[in-house]
């Protein structure tokens, strides 16, 4: 007769033991939930920074993104063998012309396209407004385009992929693939 008060104590310590677990679980998710909520009112904590980088552009002259601090950047990065890339152009430019003097700065990073005469003479074809940058020597652009793949711990493996960065460097949005000028805008125009 002992064994079933034996199964009863059991149970009736199994289930207080669960009980407890609970409550504890209760107190850690309210802890976690003031965090959340700590997190949410500093909006800038769930950015991750622009990493910092240095290419030329198409005329030899060295431009670092800090440069660039105070400015809202779409970062694109692209290929003028790039079909889909070619067909973001044409809104790049007109975002361009359109919010240029708001503070808006386009830097489009050239993979794999040749020589700087080679993309200047394709950037004159295709009307580009914006700055497009190249190697300074080697491969730097090889290492730009790793760097924004580690930070976002997402790598680049097709183009176009695009980010916009705020005002104070912080990335907002990726993308990959192209994108019309109303999708970038739309998010664009919260920064401007």
């Amino acid at each position: 007769m002992k064994l079933p008060s034996i199964k009863i104590m059991s149970i009736y310590f199994s289930n207080f033991f669960f009980l407890l677990f609970l409550v504890s679980c209760d107190s850690g998710t309210a802890k976690q939930k003031k965090t959340e909520k700590d997190i949410t009112k500093n909006e800038k904590s769930n950015f991750i920074k622009a990493p910092d980088f240095t290419l030329a552009d198409l005329d030899g002259n060295i431009i670092n993104l800090s440069d660039l601090k105070g400015k809202v950047v779409l970062l694109n990065f692209w290929g003028t063998w790039c079909g889909p890339c070619r067909r973001e152009i044409p809104d790049f430019v007109d975002l361009m012309k359109k919010h240029q003097d708001s503070g808006f700065e386009i830097l489009g990073v050239t993979l794999t396209s040749g020589p700087p005469e080679n993309i200047k003479a394709f950037s004159d074809q295709w009307n580009i407004n914006y700055t497009l940058l190249t190697d300074i020597d080697k491969n730097e652009t090889q290492r730009v385009t790793s760097l924004y793949g580690q930070v976002t711990g997402q790598p680049i493996t097709g183009i176009p992929t695009t980010f916009i960065i705020d005002r104070e460097g912080f990335i907002r949005h990726r993308y990959v693939g192209p994108r019309s000028e109303s999708v970038f805008f739309k998010d664009i125009k919260p920064l401007l």
